[in-house]
């Protein structure tokens, strides 16, 4: 039992870190341009960090992308080592990226550790690999539909108002970031507090076949209520703690925004994250807003994207799954070699 209230105490601190870690996301935008404080920003992106839970509860109808993310190992080699070592090096890596300002996806470093540590206890044959393979091909089909909706969005919009006056429109778009920034904020609440709660249904699935422990489930869509508040609550919680190493990168770094270019991109990375959700598949909230930046940059002219900061980007979140996943291999032998619990 004390192992798996370890196990679920640290998801929710991933969670919470995930939050600030990604806060700039949602926020990015709407700070640069100067639309809301620092501080405003963070509260309202957080406040729609948890509406998110209604909104999959009640208008997506259950939260898919945990079942999704719960199915990465297949159930019969999930053990609650493995993974509380996919936990830790979740943590290690989010941190690392964080403090370094690299807007790299908390999700695949989840997976992928969830995914090295299943890996290192029982190889290969534990991973479901038509999971693996569609969340893997998501680290480069949700930058590119972000930027093409984001690209398409722009173009309309442009088109629509170019008779406008600049300056009133500058107002009308100051107000429409709010919206924008709130739906956003909604989507990356749903993807990103799933596939906690999907780490955290493994383990309760593990615990229900441990009669001595006394709970667990038999599968995801008996996940108890307080796993799906606590997660949303954790993440809107560390958004609040603000991220303001990433906010640099993706609100300046990339392309200069305007308020404009903040909806257009906001709500064409929100779109992205609606259909994601739709299909049930577990995408980064953070590959998807940077390729909307990018889109809305690439909209007035290619070089006012800094393909040169875009490149490094891509090496990041090439290499995050493979990173997480060694270092999550490396903590499931230190804790085996410690022998303070069963291995399966």
């Amino acid at each position: 039992m004390i192992l798996l209230i370890t196990v679920i105490a640290l998801a929710l601190i991933f969670d919470f870190i995930n939050g600030f870690h990604d806060a700039a996301n949602s926020i990015a935008t709407i700070v640069t341009t100067k639309v809301l404080t620092p501080f405003q920003a963070v509260c309202w992106a957080a406040f729609f960090n948890f509406v998110a839970f209604f909104v999959s509860k009640d208008i997506f109808g259950g939260f898919a992308v945990a079942d999704t993310v719960s199915k990465t190992v297949i159930t019969q080699y999930v053990t609650l080592p493995i993974i509380l070592s996919g936990v830790i090096a979740a943590i290690i890596w989010n941190l690392f990226t964080w403090w370094q300002g690299i807007p790299s996806s908390s999700s695949h470093t989840l997976i992928g550790g969830f995914a090295g540590a299943a890996i290192m206890g029982w190889g290969f044959q534990a991973l479901k690999a038509s999971v693996i393979i569609k969340i893997a091909s998501f680290i480069f089909l949700a930058p590119i539909i972000g930027m093409v909706t984001a690209v398409t969005i722009s173009t309309i919009v442009l088109h629509l108002c170019k008779k406008q006056n600049p300056h009133k429109m500058k107002k009308v778009f100051n107000r429409l970031q709010l919206l924008s920034a709130a739906a956003f904020s909604i989507g990356h609440g749903m993807n990103d507090a799933q596939k906690v709660m999907g780490i955290i249904g493994a383990a309760l699935i593990v615990t229900h076949a441990m009669p001595e422990i006394g709970y667990g489930i038999s599968s995801i869509d008996e996940l108890p209520l307080w796993v799906a508040l606590s997660c949303h609550a954790a993440i809107a919680f560390g958004t609040m703690s603000g991220g303001w190493r990433i906010v640099k990168t993706m609100g300046t770094k990339i392309t200069r925004v305007t308020s404009f270019e903040g909806v257009a991109a906001e709500t064409s990375g929100a779109l992205t994250l609606y259909l994601m959700e739709f299909l049930k598949v577990p995408v980064s909230t953070t590959h998807t807003i940077t390729g909307a930046i990018m889109g809305v940059g690439a909209t007035k002219r290619l070089s006012a994207v800094r393909w040169g900061i875009t490149r490094k980007l891509l090496v990041a979140w090439i290499l995050t799954i493979p990173v997480s996943a060694a270092i999550a291999a490396l903590i499931y032998l230190v804790v085996k070699w410690i022998g303070i619990y069963q291995f399966a």
